[in-house]
């Protein structure tokens, strides 16, 4: 009953246009393989565009040419809301997400929030524990995977 009675006080926030997101330290994810290549290719969120994770492999040692813009990305886009720490501001802090959650989950998060709060149990339990959810930042496949890449990066790797 709790759950259902945070789940509607979340939704009729995001739907009075108040967005925001979380997650929590709880989860673990095993990172890809290192040395494999990126094969993401940009597009727009479309409900249902879900990145598989065949879709995203890491590479090692780290794209610095992504690390940089996913970084212009997170200066744009995200750090009104997540600090790089584990502090959290409006949303969760971003220390140590990747060593938490794999890169396809998390661009799922980026660019198809409404469908993993429909389907996945930790999107779900995020939720709520925050009663708000992630907006909608419009963010293409690509880029969502370069925030991945310096995601990576501020985790300490190389």
């Amino acid at each position: 009953m709790k759950r259902k009675l945070l789940l509607a006080a979340a939704l009729l926030l995001t739907g009075s246009g108040l967005f925001v997101s979380c997650s929590d330290s709880t989860s673990s994810a095993a990172s890809a393989p290192a040395g494999t290549t990126e094969t993401a290719t940009a597009q727009t969120e479309v409900h249902g565009n879900e990145v598989k994770p065949e879709d995203v492999q890491v590479t090692s040692p780290l794209n610095a040419e992504w690390v940089s813009a996913g970084k212009g990305i997170y200066d744009m886009k995200c750090q009104s809301c997540h600090k790089l720490t584990d502090e959290k501001l409006v949303g969760p802090g971003w220390k140590d997400v990747t060593k938490k959650r794999q890169p396809h989950w998390i661009m799922n998060m980026i660019m198809n929030t409404d469908m993993m709060l429909e389907k996945d149990p930790e999107a779900q339990k995020l939720l709520e524990q925050c009663l708000v959810r992630m907006p909608n930042q419009n963010v293409a496949k690509e880029d969502a995977r370069k925030i991945v890449e310096f995601m990576r990066s501020n985790d300490g790797e190389k």
